[in-house]
C-alpha cells in the first residue's frame, strides 16, 4: 500500500529527530535541542522581536530563561532554556553589578555587628577620604535620619540604581572581600574592580575610603571604625573573550580610533547574574557552601529593594514624574514605555551603559500561579563609537525587551492554566 502523504511527513521527521538524537547523544542537551520553548516562543514572534533576532549577534544577544516549577512540598525546582548564552563572551555589565554589592554588603555588616553591640544597617555610616580621588559622605537628606546609612544607600542602589549608592557599597566591603565572595558564590565569571561614573581606575579603584559608624545621629558615639585599605591584587583571571569593544571611542572629548579596552572593568556574565539573584531570592535551594551569610530580616530588605516600585518607597522618596514605575523594570516594562500588567511582581536589577541594556529578573504573579526567571542582554550601538551617547537605547533595545518579557509572561501564564 502507498503511504499517504501525511504519513510519509510524518515519517520523514521522526527519522530527522532520530539523526538528531543519535549525532547529539543523550541527555539534557539533545532534550534542550529538541523541544527548547524559549526557542520555539523567538521563533514564533514576528512583529515585535524580529529587528534583533534577524542580526542577533550584531546585537550581541543572550537570554537565560528559567522556568520554576514547585513540588508539594513548596520547594522550588528549576529548568533552564538558553539562547546564544555565552559566559565566556564579554558584554559590560553595567549596574547589574549592585545586587552582589548590596548583598555583600549586608553580610559584612551582619558579621561585624556579631562583634559589636548596637551596630544595624539604620545605624549613621560616615565614609571619609584618605586617597586621591576619594569622597566624603557625611550626610544624606534622602534618608530618614539625614545621615547615610547602609538600609539606605542599598534600597538607593536597587530601587532606582543610584551610581553613589553603589560605590559607597564597594568601599565598605572592599575589591578583595567582593570578589573573593563571588568565588564563594559559585559566580565564577564576575569580577567587581571599581565605583561607577566616576572615572575610577587603576590604582585608585584598589584604595578603598574610611569607614565609621556610629550609635547616634549626632555622630558622637561611635560603635567601629574600618580604616582605609588597599588591595594589591591579583584580580580574577576569567578568560573572557571579546573585552576589546567597538571601533572607536571618546576620550577627553577626544575621538580615539580603534575598540575600548574592557579587560581591567567589572564583569557578570549572564549565568551568573542569574545566579546572583537566586541566591537572594531562593536560599533554601542553594548549596549551603554557596549561601551568602545573611538573617532573615537582610533576605526581606533585598527582595523588599528588588521589587518596589519608586512611588512606593518612603525613604527615600521618589517624585513618579522623574522615575515612573517601570523606571527600572526593562523587561515587560520597557524602562518606563509601559506599565507592568495587573498583579505582576518583578524582582529585577538592571544595566545600562555603553550601548548595553541588561536586565536580570523574577517574575511573579502569584494570582495566576506564574513564576519565572528571565535574564537578557543586548548591544545598541550602530555607530560602533563608544561614549558618544549615541546609542538605540528607546527606538530598539528597551522596546525588545519589554517585548520578551512579555511574551514569556504570556506563554507562562498558558502554561499555568494547562
Amino acid at each position: 500500500m502507498t503511504p499517504s502523504p501525511i504519513s510519509a511527513c510524518w515519517f520523514r521527521a521522526v527519522l530527522l529527530l532520530g539523526l538528531l538524537g543519535l549525532l547529539l547523544g543523550p541527555g539534557p542537551v539533545a532534550a534542550q535541542f529538541l523541544s527548547n520553548p524559549l526557542r520555539q516562543l523567538l521563533r514564533r514572534d514576528t512583529t515585535g522581536l524580529a529587528r534583533v533576532l534577524a542580526r542577533p549577534a550584531a546585537y550581541r544577544l543572550q537570554i537565560l530563561y528559567t522556568r520554576i516549577r514547585r513540588d508539594a512540598a513548596g520547594q522550588p525546582h528549576f529548568r533552564s532554556y538558553r539562547y546564544r548564552l555565552q559566559p565566556r563572551n564579554y558584554f559590560y555589565p553595567a549596574s547589574t553589578v549592585k545586587l552582589a554589592a548590596a548583598a555583600l554588603a549586608l553580610q559584612k555588616l551582619r558579621a561585624m555587628s556579631a562583634q559589636t553591640p548596637g551596630l544595624t544597617v539604620d545605624s549613621p555610616m560616615l565614609t571619609d577620604s584618605a586617597c586621591v580621588g576619594q569622597t566624603r559622605a557625611r550626610r544624606d537628606t534622602s534618608s530618614a535620619s539625614g545621615r547615610p546609612t547602609l538600609v539606605n544607600y542599598v534600597r538607593k542602589a536597587l530601587i532606582v540604581s543610584d551610581n553613589d549608592a553603589f560605590n559607597r557599597l564597594y568601599e565598605f566591603v572592599g575589591p578583595r572581600e567582593l570578589n573573593q565572595e563571588l568565588h564563594r558564590l559559585g559566580l565564577r565569571q564576575s569580577r567587581l574592580l571599581h565605583r561607577l561614573s566616576v572615572g575610577d581606575q587603576e590604582p585608585g579603584s584598589r584604595h578603598t575610603n574610611p569607614v565609621a559608624f556610629f550609635a547616634d545621629t549626632a555622630t558622637t558615639q561611635l560603635l567601629v571604625r574600618q580604616p582605609a585599605a588597599y588591595y594589591p591584587g591579583p584580580w580574577p583571571r576569567l578568560g573572557l573573550r571579546g573585552e576589546a569593544i567597538g571601533l572607536a571611542y571618546l576620550k577627553d572629548d577626544q575621538r580615539m580610533l580603534g575598540p575600548l579596552d574592557f579587560s581591567q572593568k567589572n564583569a557578570h556574565s549572564l549565568t551568573d547574574l542569574q545566579l546572583m539573584l537566586r541566591r537572594v531570592l531562593f536560599p533554601e535551594a542553594t548549596p549551603p557552601a554557596q549561601r551568602l551569610r545573611l538573617a532573615p530580616a537582610d533576605y526581606a530588605l533585598l527582595r523588599e529593594a528588588l521589587s518596589q516600585l519608586p512611588r512606593d518607597s518612603p525613604h527615600p522618596r521618589y517624585d513618579p514624574a522623574h522615575y515612573p514605575d517601570t523606571y527600572v523594570k526593562f523587561l515587560l516594562g520597557g524602562g518606563g514605555i509601559a506599565p507592568l500588567p495587573p498583579g505582576v511582581r518583578v524582582f529585577n536589577k538592571i544595566g545600562q551603559a555603553y550601548g548595553f541594556l541588561i536586565d536580570n529578573a523574577y517574575v511573579q504573579d502569584e494570582a495566576h500561579g506564574v513564576e519565572f526567571l528571565l535574564s537578557a542582554v543586548l548591544y545598541v550601538n550602530a555607530d560602533g563609537v563608544l561614549n558618544d551617547d549615541k546609542y538605540e537605547y528607546d527606538r530598539i533595545g528597551f522596546p525588545f525587551l519589554r517585548d520578551l518579557g512579555r511574551r514569556v509572561y504570556e506563554a507562562e501564564r498558558r502554561r499555568a492554566r494547562r
